[in-house]
């Protein structure tokens, strides 16, 4: 049994590894002494138990400290404090208030595009980036940067997760942007506007506000999260379609199955494939005893193939009916991706406008432009489509 791990561009090659991982050793420790869970029951799990399983990675990365305002890396009471802050700018109502919004960019982002485009680039990165920006209260101009920066988090090596050397390389990336986003932090507390970073300078958190480090690490992780799922998942989406020529019909025919469409091609082709936690005490995980301060992989596209959760797993079903607590694509219990509802509304949206306006896409898989990305998220980097 090999215990390399193929890359994300090889999907085949990966899921087939991951059956066998679920089959035979669905807990296992490697190289670098991660310990990588497979199987449904055992990820749901780990996610849930925050007490057990704490998001903070630093805690296993030798000389590195947490990131104040990092809210996907931090722990209860402080995540929940922190959580209720951004909270009311994502309740359902809201989320609901931005379909016109969305739409609109959506509709005029199709209309501008040609017979023959890169889905990536010209639909899928601009949209959500166009909507959190505007969340967030970010100048139009700098838009193009903010996909740089993403891009080359994305692109960053990643071979020991507990290396400190990648944790300075992150932050080499990351300094631009945050130092970018306290400069407009300071803007918006001495004028503030009508926009999130305004709410954010402005927010008290258990009888204390935030100060310009904390929201602009906030901000930076809204931004981030808020347009990068939903940038894979789109080009998922198309992919998935063009795989399956049937669901474009239906998608065409009957509208109101696009949201169980975006549901199933969640499961089916998760963005973010893998989610990290450290143990803060020893812990038995699938039978398997873990010590305290390791760091522990779960594997989300594995457990969204594991027969034992779901019948038939490597078939693509918008009926399966997968979502609410058993969508584990944006995560489980109090990490439960915040943006879940927008990323959701702008994937549905999208695909409405490219029914609407083509019809279908097809993708070309010919074109040497076609590439997917080989780590960290499961997804298209550049998707060439024509009508």
């Amino acid at each position: 049994m090999s215990h390399v791990v193929p890359p994300m561009s090889d999907e085949k090659a990966l899921l087939a590894w991951l059956a066998e991982m679920r089959a035979h050793e669905p807990v296992w420790r490697d190289e670098y002494g991660v310990w990588h869970v497979f199987r449904h029951a055992d990820v749901r799990e780990v996610l849930k138990d925050t007490a057990t399983f704490s998001s903070d990675p630093n805690r296993v990365i030798e000389g590195s400290e947490p990131t104040p305002g990092m809210i996907h890396e931090m722990d209860p009471p402080d995540h929940r404090a922190l959580r209720k802050v951004v909270s009311s700018a994502f309740t359902p109502r809201m989320v609901e208030n931005l379909e016109p919004r969305v739409r609109e960019v959506a509709r005029d982002l199709l209309d501008a595009a040609g017979p023959r485009f890169d889905l990536v680039q010209e639909i899928a990165f601009t949209l959500p980036v166009t909507i959190i920006g505007e969340m967030l209260g970010l100048p139009r101009e700098d838009q193009e940067q903010f996909g740089s920066w993403s891009a080359s988090l994305i692109d960053i090596q990643m071979d020991d997760p507990t290396d400190p050397a990648l944790a300075e390389r992150i932050a080499a990336i990351l300094d631009p942007l945050t130092s970018y986003l306290q400069r407009l932090c300071a803007e918006r507390r001495a004028a503030p506007a009508d926009d999130l970073v305004s709410k954010l300078v402005l927010a008290e958190v258990d009888g204390r506000g935030l100060d310009d480090v904390e929201a602009a690490n906030f901000s930076t992780a809204l931004l981030l999260a808020g347009h990068v799922t939903t940038t894979v998942l789109l080009g998922n989406i198309v992919n998935t379609l063009d795989e399956h020529p049937w669901a474009w019909d239906l998608a065409r025919e009957h509208p109101d199955r696009i949201p169980a469409i975006v549901e199933e091609v969640l499961r089916f082709r998760p963005p973010f494939p893998q989610m990290q936690r450290t143990t803060t005490a020893p812990a038995r995980v699938g039978g398997v005893d873990l010590p305290a301060d390791v760091m522990v992989n779960v594997w989300v596209l594995s457990a969204n193939r594991d027969p034992e959760a779901h019948k038939d797993p490597d078939r693509f079903d918008p009926d399966r009916g997968v979502r609410g607590a058993a969508q584990l694509s944006f995560g489980h219990g109090i990490h439960f991706c915040l943006g879940a509802p927008l990323a959701r509304l702008e994937n549905v949206v999208a695909l409405e406008e490219i029914v609407r306006s083509r019809g279908r896409l097809v993708v070309d898989r010919e074109d040497p432009s076609f590439a997917m990305f080989d780590q960290i998220v499961l997804g298209v980097r550049t998707m060439p489509v024509h009508v």
